[in-house]
């Protein structure tokens, strides 16, 4: 999917990860602990990422986290699992990318109210040179295909 006129629907994710809760997830109170979450939504993102080909290896491997926001809406629990985590791409610019993530409880439907929505802004770097790098024209039109409309 190169055409960057092509977009995902409202409802529709690039990638939906199934991510397992363990026991050291949660918190005192039986919720899946803030920083875990942060954790859990890294499993997904990379099992995304490595799905996606040999031939994006270079974007992947030069991705690091420059931002992370992360709503609650609803709680999460041990009993949740495995957590649903649809991902999608938010936006491009000339260096870095953003994930949108809606997590939701396993079998929810896709249509509910995400207990937990966020997003992660990767900046690509070159590995070499230890500096940030420009997404070339391919890889734009790649994340492109993964937006919503």
């Amino acid at each position: 999917m190169s055409d960057d006129t092509t977009h995902l629907g409202k409802h529709e994710f690039a990638f939906v990860a199934q991510v397992p809760v363990r026991w050291s997830d949660m918190d005192a109170f039986g919720h899946v602990n803030h920083a875990r979450m942060v954790t859990l939504m890294e499993e997904a993102r990379v099992e995304w990422l490595l799905s996606a080909g040999p031939e994006y290896q270079p974007l992947i491997k030069s991705a690091m986290i420059v931002h992370v926001d992360i709503r609650y809406q609803d709680q999460l629990r041990h009993r949740d699992s495995p957590l649903q985590v649809g991902m999608w791409i938010k936006g491009n610019r000339s260096v870095d990318f953003t994930i949108g993530y809606e997590i939701r409880a396993h079998g929810a439907d896709v249509t509910s109210k995400p207990a937990c929505v966020a997003s992660t802004q990767m900046a690509v770097v070159d590995i070499e040179a230890h500096t940030l790098r420009r997404l070339t024209a391919e890889e734009k039109a790649y994340l492109a295909s993964w937006s919503r409309g």
